[in-house]
């Protein structure tokens, strides 16, 4: 399987669930361009991976990074955060 083919509609964002067990999970991601995954926080320290396309992520630390394919980034915890897709992006979330 193709991570470009687990999103089967065009919505805004979509979050799709990749892998889940009792000590993490990976969730597949897709912002279509110029759409943005608000902001948010997690409980848990998490890694976003770019896998196609390109976003900016920002947190409210002021950490603003453009994320390419083979880009990741630490996600701290209890840090509002969002993503903003420059282009149709595919990532991963892995918490």
């Amino acid at each position: 399987m193709n991570i470009k083919e687990v999103h089967t509609q065009e919505k805004p964002v979509s979050a799709i669930s990749l892998f889940k067990s009792d000590q993490g999970n990976a969730t597949a991601i897709q912002i279509l361009q110029g759409e943005k995954l608000k902001e948010h926080i997690t409980k848990i320290p998490a890694l976003l991976v770019c896998i196609d396309g390109e976003v900016i992520f920002e947190n409210e630390k002021g950490i603003k990074e453009t994320l390419r394919p083979g880009d990741y980034i630490h996600i701290e915890p209890l840090v509002t955060h969002w993503v903003l897709a420059i282009s149709k992006s595919q990532l991963i979330l892995i918490k």
